[in-house]
């Protein structure tokens, strides 16, 4: 069959090098894509945000299943209005997508159904919210309520930080997604991601996973959208697993389909590993993005028969299969990151890198200028992904294909993996 892959950043890249090996694709597209997803799919010039030009493209090239790999559209009501015109399509509607598109959605949620999470206050004006803040104090987690592209989380550990963060918000410093703002507990413990697959009904457990979001080595400096991440994640025991799908996901795939509004596609579940278990801290509707990477690096099934029985709600009894070793992906930005950075600096290496067989370089920012050479336009622009038998191993593999990369206007943290290393070696 014909697929149209929605997408231009490294989660995106891992999902066409995946789905490209089914013998099911025929041809893949990719709207808009990558210089590195143009070597797995026809990249497509197609404005993913007017919904009716995709359906045209779909019936015009005869594309049988759409996958969104990002947030945004699904939000929006991909899903719904490709729906309409009878195209399938791999990602939830936009009411289950609510689930991500509003925080406190979700937490009304998990408020009804019990699930475990950090306690919480909704409020859509900025007095309420700072009398509140006045009343419990810091250390507070301050949330913009709707989509703010990965930057609408403060965690404040004084009340000076969480009173700014607060009229920040309701400023208009997220735009629309500020509308309402969420106070919750601040929660100790190790994070960690559990993706799961959900046909409105059944559900498909996958895989664990653990990213760095922060931009700097020991987990310092800003918050971005995630510098490194590796699959399995040690802290997610069996016991663990079993944990987070009997008391978060399956309660919250039955009050979804309870609310009428059943949910398919992929599941993320952002945990947060405490003494008292596993909570939620927020889902997510799509893949992460760098944990895709390695979570593909480490699939065996096959993907496109994991989205069709998704899409064609035929979960019930399946399985997916998993490469035993461990994955780990490092990001390499361009200087400046999360902040104002530079476009169209020079990369060559990625031939070099790629030589050892266990190591795929994923593209996210990349592009080809008119001479024809890799360059970077975006912040974050590699995932240098490696296999090893254990995390140390992948870790090794992937910083020595790192050095073989020549980009001296990059940068990248040389810790990826340190807390389940730690945990491997016993300390």
């Amino acid at each position: 069959m014909n697929i149209l892959l929605i997408g231009s950043g490294g989660r995106e890249h891992a999902l066409a090098w995946k789905l490209a090996q089914s013998p099911l694709c025929h041809t893949l597209f990719c709207a808009p894509g990558n210089a590195g997803i143009c070597e797995e799919a026809e990249c497509v010039s197609l404005d993913v945000n007017d919904f009716a030009a995709v359906a045209r493209f779909c019936k015009d090239n005869d594309v049988k299943l759409v996958v969104v790999g990002p947030e945004a559209p699904l939000v929006a009501g991909m899903a719904d209005a490709l729906a309409e015109d009878g195209i399938a399509v791999f990602g939830p509607r936009k009411r289950a997508a609510m689930l991500e598109g509003s925080k406190s959605f979700t937490k009304d949620i998990c408020a009804k159904y019990g699930i475990p999470t950090a306690a919480f206050a909704t409020f859509d004006n900025e007095a309420d919210a700072l009398a509140y803040l006045r009343e419990h104090g810091a250390p507070i987690v301050v949330k913009a309520d709707g989509l703010a592209a990965g930057k609408g989380v403060i965690v404040a550990d004084d009340a000076a930080t969480a009173k700014a963060a607060i009229r920040d918000i309701f400023g208009g410093a997220f735009g629309a997604a500020g509308a309402k703002v969420v106070l919750e507990e601040k929660m100790e413990g190790e994070e960690a991601s559990f993706f799961a697959l959900c046909d409105g009904e059944n559900l498909l457990p996958l895989a664990g996973a653990q990213d760095h979001k922060r931009a700097y080595d020991g987990d310092e400096g800003p918050n971005t959208g995630g510098m490194g991440a590796y699959s399995p994640a040690p802290v997610l025991t069996p016991k663990a697993e079993q944990q987070v799908m009997e008391r978060i996901i399956e309660p919250t795939v039955r009050a979804m389909k309870e609310l009428g509004c059943p949910y398919q596609g992929v599941l993320y579940a952002g945990l947060m590993m405490t003494d008292e278990g596993p909570k939620l801290v927020e889902y997510n509707v799509r893949f992460g993005d760098p944990e895709c990477q390695p979570l593909m690096m480490r699939l065996k099934s096959d993907l496109v028969e994991l989205v069709q029985a998704t899409v064609e709600r035929d979960l019930a009894g399946g399985a997916s299969e998993w490469n035993e070793q461990a994955a780990l992906t490092v990001v390499m930005a361009t200087k400046g990151y999360p902040g104002a950075y530079e476009k169209g600096s020079l990369i060559s290496g990625i031939e070099r890198a790629e030589q050892d067989p266990l190591v795929k370089v994923f593209h996210a920012g990349t592009a080809r200028n008119a001479a024809g050479e890799l360059i970077a336009v975006g912040g974050r622009v590699l995932n240098v992904t490696a296999l090893g038998d254990t995390i140390a191993e992948a870790q090794r593999r992937a910083y020595a294909a790192v050095e073989k990369i020549d980009w001296p206007e990059g940068f990248y943290r040389k810790d990826i993996g340190w807390r389940a290393i730690a945990r491997e070696r016993g300390t």
